[in-house]
């Protein structure tokens, strides 16, 4: 397999676009980047290791560098509901959460939003695994907005 970086940075590039225009961002890449970046690493502070490696076995290589990007594998956090799991996001996403994320009501359209678009890439035996270790109120999103597309 050869690696071709151009490709891998184009086709980031391409989902990037599209995925700020889903967000209703226009052009804005860097504040999507950021949102799709603290999504990402929040979900994997809260799912298991070996679910973290099944998910990203899913993803194109573009998706796999952002949910890899600082990653350790320190004990994880306990999200008991959807305003924990919004909390930590916009811890992971530091000095520019509060302009990133607004108010809560904002961060839950991201989040949701996030899922639906990561959909096309996650298998449902894989979203299932994952919805069972999430806390109920992303258990409910996951359930409603990605079992039945």
């Amino acid at each position: 397999m050869s690696l071709n970086f151009n490709q891998y940075a184009k086709e980031g590039n391409s989902f990037l676009k599209d995925y700020a225009k889903k967000l209703n961002m226009l052009d804005d890449t860097d504040k999507a980047g950021r949102i799709l970046s603290s999504i990402l690493h929040g979900l994997r502070e809260v799912i298991t290791i070996e679910e973290s490696l099944q998910l990203i076995s899913q993803f194109p290589m573009f998706l796999k560098a952002v949910y890899v990007n600082r990653w350790t594998t320190r004990k994880k956090k306990k999200v008991k509901s959807m305003v924990d799991f919004i909390d930590l996001i916009r811890q992971m996403d530091g000095v520019t959460s509060l302009h990133d994320f607004g108010s809560d009501e904002i961060a839950e359209n991201y989040i949701n939003s996030t899922f639906m678009i990561l959909r096309k890439y996650i298998s449902l035996g894989e979203l299932e695994d994952i919805r069972t270790v999430l806390p109920k109120d992303l258990k409910s999103m996951v359930y409603q907005n990605l079992m039945f597309q």
